[in-house]
């Protein structure tokens, strides 16, 4: 089974998270389920310069994420393919992006995360959120 490493980034606007629902996707199990945007790791980057490139690419987001802001890591098991997910807690200026790759995006508090429909990686993330951001 193919193993990915990704990372996500939790980002956070006057006291609201971003959620991005993905689009159609080849795997019907997540298909328009809710995640943090991120994306896989490349050879020779850290964690932190995947999640700033991926955010620029998918979002024309500009931001630098540093080590510090570490969130917490998830293992999960698809039934296609398994991933190790890094996330990253980042405030932001401002709601201002571009949305390339995702159908829809939603802020909520975090109290109201429970309400959309996830990707079951982002699940003990959000779960987590919760619970420490309520």
């Amino acid at each position: 089974m193919k193993h990915l490493i990704v990372t996500a980034a939790i980002l956070v606007e006057s006291g609201e998270i971003l959620c991005m629902q993905r689009s159609e996707n080849k795997f019907s199990y997540l298909s328009y389920k809710y995640e943090f945007p991120g994306g896989k790791v490349e050879a020779g980057e850290t964690f932190e310069q995947t999640l700033s490139r991926e955010l620029k690419e998918e979002m024309d987001l500009d931001l630098e994420v540093r080590p510090e802001q570490f969130f917490m890591t998830v293992e999960h098991a698809y039934p296609d393919f398994s991933i190790t997910m890094h996330s990253y807690l980042c405030q932001v200026p401002h709601r201002i992006f571009t949305r390339k790759e995702h159908k829809d995006h939603i802020w909520l508090k975090p109290h109201k995360l429970e309400s959309l429909d996830w990707a079951p990686a982002d699940v003990p993330i959000m779960k987590r959120l919760m619970e420490e951001l309520k």
